[in-house]
């Protein structure tokens, strides 16, 4: 299978690449970045072609392209993709407005193309684990939910919002919000959230609380702030505790580590999944075999959903229902 992918603004686009380069019967035929240095740069590290103008390598032969630019930018690269008839996996958010959303999700059934939101954690064995757990009923019924998904700001055109579309709530409120949705099998129906910016010297939220109520009665918190300072042993977290009528549950999606202390503090010695090279092989699989992805573009639209009625709710002071 032939495979390209188009920038490399956002880091996850290393480990993409890498995984590409390490599956059987794939080739990674380009990398389209309108950044010549860092194009040329990447391509000649994951020894492929680089091409300055993204429709130059719509216009090769190939069957499917990852999408890792700069939120602003998912739109213009899907409908593009779409319009070619390439599959796509494109990065988390899958955009940074609703609207916008709604339309790449449009275009790619219209043109029938597999679009596929990269939310990697459902790819962590503890998390996987855990959906297996409340899938057996051990738990009983779900009552409430802690998550946090908090990270270092990472600076760039992460920080500008007219390519970001957010901060810290629209970055990593989407992942926890997913898993949620997929363990509940259920939609968030309201959102209350306070937000602000309190950790960096950048005009854009670096934290958030969240307080999400779903459709089947369950209610839901999140920090989702950037609030790992430079020297934090790795750059965040992903963690659940579930409260059922029959138990508590705990999740942490990068346990699989080995803390390792010495004069220069706490360091983490990472041992376990590799939820980036899962997704990839998720989504090559689903494109070989024309099935439906398993984290589709309307899982993704309803995680950005949720994103966007917290900046709403931030803003006007009181609960929002969420969009759609």
């Amino acid at each position: 299978m032939k495979v390209g992918i188009i920038s490399f603004a956002h880091g996850h686009a290393y480990a993409y690449a890498e995984a590409l380069t390490n599956l059987a019967g794939v080739e990674l035929v380009g990398i389209a970045d309108e950044d010549k240095a860092r194009g040329e740069k990447v391509a000649a590290q994951f020894n492929t072609k680089h091409y300055i103008d993204y429709e130059a390598l719509l216009d090769e032969p190939i069957e499917a392209v990852v999408i890792t630019s700069e939120n602003s930018n998912h739109f213009q690269h899907v409908v593009a993709a779409a319009k070619k008839g390439k599959h796509i996996l494109c990065e988390k958010p899958i955009a940074s407005t609703v609207e916008a959303a709604k339309e790449m999700i449009a275009v790619c059934k219209e043109n029938n193309v597999l679009l596929q939101t990269a939310f990697p954690v459902r790819f962590s064995t503890p998390v996987i684990k855990a959906k297996k757990i409340i899938d057996s009923g051990e738990l009983g019924n779900i009552i409430a939910i802690k998550g946090t998904n908090r990270g270092t700001n990472p600076g760039g055109w992460f920080v500008d919002r007219s390519k970001s579309g957010g901060g810290a709530v629209i970055d990593h409120t989407v992942h926890v919000v997913d898993i949620i949705r997929w363990y509940l099998g259920a939609e968030v129906k309201e959102v209350y959230a306070e937000i602000g910016n309190l950790t960096s010297d950048y005009d854009i939220d670096d934290c958030g609380i969240l307080t999400m109520e779903f459709d089947n009665n369950v209610f839901a918190t999140l920090d989702c702030s950037w609030s790992r300072n430079p020297n934090y042993p790795t750059w965040g977290d992903v963690t659940l505790e579930i409260v059922a009528t029959n138990g508590t549950l705990t999740v942490d999606a990068f346990a699989q580590k080995v803390d390792i202390y010495n004069n220069d503090g706490t360091k983490w010695d990472f041992w376990g999944d590799n939820m980036n090279d899962d997704l990839v092989v998720d989504f090559i699989t689903s494109v070989r075999e024309g099935k439906t992805p398993s984290i589709t573009g309307e899982d993704g639209l309803k995680a950005l959903e949720v994103a966007i009625a917290a900046y709403q709710s931030a803003e006007k002071k009181e609960p929002v229902a969420t969009i759609g």
